[in-house]
């Protein structure tokens, strides 16, 4: 009795009734050192072999001449640009410096500039508020960012008597501020606009999709200038003439309806990559149409879809350049502007002024695009937990 107890005591447990075994796994791969997933994934094949040789000389002949003439070479400091004509002078980068305020205000009153800096670090506190994923209260940085902030940013910028400061008109805006303020305009206004038009060009209603698809057909048939000449001289014409838009709102306005266009077919992918499983479930747990898309649908269109999204963010960022074509004086209008100045004439100072604003635009759309990897992870991960 005592072995028959013992023995049951050692006795293994049988399988489950019912339940199938796992399937065999195969051994995880063998851990590989960082060289040689490097030389792997330069040198796996004969293609990559190739495409890597053409690479490293590429490099081997741009990068040094590039280093000298951005680098070796420059003048860095000058009061004029005597030193940036010499022979064998590289980038001016003394003009660069000369003319930052200019690059960065326009002609917005020197004494003034201090509501420049102010609108900007705020609306720069509020976009990292959102931004921050483990910031706290971020929905009351959304109410601030597009309920008070535009009404506070336009009275710093634009002025207010009754609460002394100085009217400065849009004309006199331009540099930086005005750059961002056209892409942040765009950005913030084409993503509900662009899910609104999704949403409306997958309705069921013949009319109410009708208009959404001419909409988005028409605006991605024609080129964004022909929107930015459209909206600087019909937007007039459909109010009265003492509220006519400013000369700076008719492009903002323009930029964010063709920007919208491009938003909602990404977006519409994203709603069509969304299995009809999930509409069902929805369904199933008696939501209503409106709080399902909301809480189930939109937040899986929207994550399937980040890298469109953050795509069009970038194209929109670049396009805003050719807000100049209307008169507005942006960032590379002033750069424009400035090269034309004798005391700074030189063989250098046009590629200088260049070279700068391209420096200016891949910052910012390489953040973007770093940040839109960071979310992307971020859901992938929460995906597999």
């Amino acid at each position: 009795m005592a072995n028959a107890r013992t023995g049951g005591l050692h006795d293994k447990p049988g399988p489950v009734q019912g339940r199938a075994s796992d399937p065999p796994r195969r051994p995880p791969p063998p851990a590989q050192s960082r060289a040689s997933m490097l030389r792997e994934s330069l040198f796996g094949s004969f293609g990559a072999g190739v495409l890597t040789l053409c690479g490293l000389l590429l490099i081997v002949f741009l990068l040094p001449p590039a280093l000298k003439f951005m680098v070796l070479d420059a003048v860095w400091s000058a009061p004029d640009g005597e030193l940036c004509r010499a022979p064998g002078a590289g980038a001016c980068w003394a003009f660069i410096w000369r003319k930052l305020p200019y690059f960065t205000y326009g002609s917005y009153p020197p004494a003034e500039r201090w509501r420049v800096d102010l609108t900007m670090i705020l609306g720069g506190a509020l976009i990292g508020w959102q931004l921050w994923l483990g910031a706290p209260a971020r929905r009351t940085a959304a109410l601030l960012f597009f309920l008070l902030y535009p009404i506070v940013g336009f009275v710093l910028l634009h002025g207010s008597p009754a609460l002394g400061l100085a009217r400065v008109d849009t004309d006199l805006w331009g540099g930086v501020f005005v750059s961002l303020l056209v892409a942040t305009v765009g950005i913030v206004f084409s993503l509900p606009l662009g899910i609104l038009l999704a949403l409306g060009r997958r309705s069921t209603l013949p009319a109410l999709s009708a208009v959404c698809v001419g909409f988005i057909e028409i605006m991605r048939g024609v080129p964004m200038i022909t929107v930015l000449f459209m909206a600087n001289t019909m937007l007039p014409l459909f109010v009265p003439e003492d509220l006519a838009p400013d000369r700076l709102i008719r492009p903002l306005i323009g930029v964010a309806l063709f920007a919208s266009a491009y938003m909602a077919e990404v977006v519409r992918g994203g709603l069509q990559a969304v299995p009809a499983g999930q509409y069902e479930a929805a369904q199933a747990l008696g939501l209503r149409p409106w709080p399902a898309l909301r809480v189930i649908v939109l937040p899986q269109a929207l994550g399937h879809v980040i890298p469109g999204i953050v795509n069009t963010f970038i194209g929109l960022f670049k396009d805003t350049t050719l807000v100049a074509i209307v008169g507005v004086f942006d960032f590379l209008r002033t750069i424009d502007s400035a090269r034309l100045d004798p005391v700074w004439s030189g063989p250098t100072i046009s590629v200088t002024g260049y070279a700068f604003a391209a420096l200016f635009y891949f910052a910012f759309c390489f953040g973007m695009s770093r940040y839109a990897l960071s979310v992307e992870r971020r859901l992938a991960r929460s995906r597999a937990r």
